[in-house]
């Protein structure tokens, strides 16, 4: 058994989330419709996109406050770039400030290394690559790096209570975990590290 993970199919980059869900041995099902919600699933990807346009979709659809519910109830959700706005601005699940567009135009798009503080346990981007830690200071292992694509991403600006900084960028978090919710600003579909996708589905795979 595996679980089973649903991804927001109305607007954005869901499809690249679907294959890297398939790829750590997941199944994913496709969230078009208030129909698709009575399918059995164990945690949701909010994908980047225009977080507006995917908001007025889900009310549009009736599936805005489902949605809500379910991660205010408890549903382990992984947000990204539009998919945090969502989170934070819409669903207000997520206690964080966030702004918008937050780079500027001529740092609408870059890729940058940032600095995995998600803990012990999770020194190697992926089992594809089998990249190795890195030796720090005193001979203990530092995590790797951690590869950031960023595509008009929005800034977390302040961080509410029970929220812990997973990745961090010049000692800013652009990712974060707030008990059963992970959001980033970045594209981690984008790029061959698992270490976001591993958080998320980490308590999933201990129920199987």
């Amino acid at each position: 058994m595996s679980p089973t993970i649903a991804v927001l199919a109305l607007q954005g980059a869901f499809i690249e989330h679907e294959q890297r869900l398939q790829s750590l041995g997941c199944t994913t099902i496709e969230l078009r419709q208030a129909a698709d919600l009575a399918r059995p699933f164990d945690g949701l990807v909010l994908p980047g996109g225009e977080s507006t346009v995917q908001a007025k979709l889900l009310h549009d659809l009736g599936m805005f406050e489902p949605l809500r519910q379910r991660i205010a109830e408890g549903l382990p959700a992984l947000g990204t770039c539009a998919g945090l706005i969502l989170l934070a601005d819409h669903f207000r699940t997520l206690p964080v400030t966030v702004r918008r567009n937050a780079y500027g135009r001529q740092l609408g798009s870059f890729h940058a290394e940032g600095r995995w503080e998600g803990g012990a346990g999770a020194t190697k981007p992926s089992a594809a690559t089998n990249a190795e830690s890195r030796p720090g200071a005193h001979g203990a292992s530092t995590p790797a790096p951690v590869p950031l694509t960023f595509i008009r991403a929005p800034r977390i600006e302040a961080l509410g209570s029970d929220v812990e900084p997973l990745v961090t960028l010049n000692d800013a978090p652009v990712a974060v975990r707030h008990h059963n919710q992970i959001a980033g600003a970045f594209h981690p579909e984008l790029d061959d590290d698992n270490r976001l996708y591993e958080a998320f589905l980490a308590p999933l795979k201990r129920a199987y």
